[in-house]
């Protein structure tokens, strides 16, 4: 049952995700940045996907995903079609990867030491999606203040 509800809300933020990225009438404005905003809603897009794909895929669905962080920040003028494409790559991953994992499997711990001290995979789960909606508010009004 916790796995469905996570499923659930991971999976409705990340297609609110690409709605907010589709909702960028100039498509440079996703990479635009301005005074105090120093995250374009581009960067904060690929770091979601890449926190996802680590978190998620490499280290409970065994994708084999490797995470450059540095890239999350740095690379630029990713296509609307390409942040689109990588957002429904991330919701086919999350959905497969969080299939295999059990309930007991949920109170372990999580597999890799993230914070200060160890968590339970489920907390950690849990803490993604904040994440994943803080970042997704950012990226809302992101738009809503600099795409004209």
């Amino acid at each position: 049952m916790r796995i469905k509800v996570l499923k659930s809300i991971f999976v409705r933020d990340l297609k609110k995700l690409k709605s907010e990225i589709e909702s960028y009438k100039n498509e440079k404005n996703i990479w635009a940045k301005d005074r105090n905003i120093t995250n374009s809603a581009g960067n904060l897009c690929l770091h979601i996907i890449g926190n996802l794909n680590w978190f998620i895929g490499g280290q409970l669905g065994d994708t084999g995903y490797i995470r450059r962080r540095d890239l999350e920040f740095s690379k630029k003028n990713v296509s609307k079609a390409d942040l689109l494409m990588e957002i429904n790559k991330v919701i086919s991953m999350l959905d497969n990867a969080l299939d295999k994992i059990t309930n007991n499997q949920l109170e372990n711990e999580y597999p890799i030491l993230v914070f200060e001290k160890k968590t339970s995979t489920y907390y950690f789960l849990v803490h993604l999606t904040t994440h994943l909606a803080y970042h997704l508010g950012q990226i809302n009004y992101h738009r809503r203040l600099l795409d004209e």
